[in-house]
């Protein structure tokens, strides 16, 4: 099981993560795409990625808008898990406008 990072250490891999936010015992991103299939598939791909990782993040989804939230729930809060699936997201938000 992954550690559980500390306050300090949260707001360190933040910083490297432009667009995330944390939201009590998760970070989050609100993702905004051109249109609803932009936004489709952008989830479609965050699945794969969160599968391969192990991991299940929350996302929610509204027309062209997209709301991931990670948290380590073995753990009970962020990890470093969160940050890297964090990340790998980002890399693969192309369809942001």
């Amino acid at each position: 099981m992954a550690d559980r990072l500390t306050d300090a250490q949260i707001v360190e891999g933040l910083a490297r993560l432009p667009g995330w936010a944390r939201e009590g015992d998760a970070i989050v991103h609100d993702f905004q795409f051109v249109d609803f299939v932009a936004a489709l598939g952008f989830i479609v791909e965050v699945g794969a990625l969160a599968e391969r990782a192990n991991h299940h993040p929350e996302m929610t989804n509204v027309y062209n808008r997209v709301r991931i939230a990670l948290s380590t729930h073995d753990a009970g809060g962020i990890t470093e898990l969160d940050l890297h699936l964090a990340a790998a997201i980002s890399a693969r938000a192309p369809w942001t406008k």
